[in-house]
């Protein structure tokens, strides 16, 4: 698990209150076909505390992230095994890879919004907006029974990058109101359609554990070896 999944997750929730769990599936198509089965991954939130849990992998392995120690590890319940992540190496990479992203949606060039139809999803009746910045589409669906600002996500987005490389759409998302349950974003690679849906579900508002942000109590923690980087 990349800081890069991390962020994509981010930006599909697209907005939260200050603590909040959710799952999240995306699924990648190119010209119109679908690239697998898509991936899931469950996400625990709360300011600079995250720990990201995909969701094929065997239960409990995880990555966590505590910005506010500047640690961060990755779970290994096989081994019960905390394994000790470099997170300035991480931030690096991030930063190269969400500059990269801005590239290549064209950011930089101002954001457009318009409303779009509404829709329910998972019960819940959804507003409809397109974002279109450079050769990228994203068309939100946000739900107003979560009432959140995607300024709780400031101290994430500010150590990734996304604020300085992507900050225009990040501008525009953060002026969308409710609960993004569904982001379908398209972009034009060479002539060829990339398309990804990203669809939010069991959402959950409120305080969450310090247990879920830090090694398990009896478990060895390690350095992380160059082939694990």
């Amino acid at each position: 698990m990349s800081v890069a999944a991390v962020l994509s997750v981010l930006l599909a929730a697209g907005t939260a209150p200050a603590s909040v769990s959710f799952e999240q599936t995306t699924v990648a198509h190119v010209a119109g076909q679908a690239v697998g089965p898509g991936v899931t991954a469950r996400v625990w939130y709360a300011g600079t505390r995250m720990r990201l849990e995909p969701g094929q992998a065997p239960a409990g392995t995880a990555l966590l992230l505590r910005l506010d120690e500047g640690r961060a590890w990755r779970l290994d319940p096989a081994r019960k095994v905390a394994v000790s992540v470099d997170l300035g190496r991480l931030r690096d990479q991030s930063q190269m890879d969400v500059s990269m992203a801005g590239q290549l949606i064209g950011v930089g060039g101002g954001v457009r919004t318009a409303p779009l139809p509404e829709k329910t999803i998972g019960g819940d009746r959804c507003e409809g907006h397109r974002l279109t910045v450079g050769s990228s589409v994203l068309d939100v669906y946000l739900s107003r029974r979560i009432r959140a600002s995607v300024a709780a996500f400031t101290d994430f987005l500010d150590w990734s990058g996304a604020s300085q490389s992507m900050g225009e759409l990040i501008d525009a998302l953060r002026k969308l109101p409710g609960f993004p349950l569904e982001m379908r974003s398209r972009v034009d690679v060479l002539g060829e359609i990339h398309e990804t849906v990203s669809t939010v579900t069991n959402v959950k508002v409120g305080p969450l554990p310090d247990s879920l942000f830090a090694p398990p109590p009896g478990w060895t923690v390690e350095a992380e070896s160059p082939a694990q980087q």
